[in-house]
């Protein structure tokens, strides 16, 4: 079965934001216009790549790598590079957690 347009911009902008948020986290340039990048690209992510059989999956491993990244950046935040891309990630993943979060909520409010 073909994978619909929007399908695919999900799948996509999850690869990209992941790649950009590790150069970034290792050039330590994920603030600024760039954080607000990978923050659009979160909630592209939460919007487009996460289906309703995903969710609670989705929701998981977002809080777990929220609160690991949290947790880790200032945990091994002096080693060199590793609190940067931490950071970077949290950036991505807090929007789509928080996107996928809301749309779960409506769900179950609906049914």
């Amino acid at each position: 079965m073909a994978k619909s347009g929007t399908d695919m911009l999900g799948r996509w902008a999850f690869l990209i934001g992941v790649i950009l948020a590790v150069v970034l986290g290792f050039l330590g340039a994920a603030s600024g216009t760039w954080a607000m990048v990978l923050v659009v690209i979160g909630l592209i992510v939460g919007l487009l790549n996460v289906g309703a059989k995903e969710v609670s999956a989705f929701l998981m491993s977002g809080v777990v790598l929220i609160i690991a990244s949290a947790l880790g950046g200032s945990l091994i935040g002096g080693l060199p590079y590793i609190g940067s891309i931490l950071d970077a990630l949290l950036v991505i993943f807090v929007p789509a957690t928080v996107i996928v979060a809301v749309k779960n909520v409506f769900a179950l409010a609906k049914n």
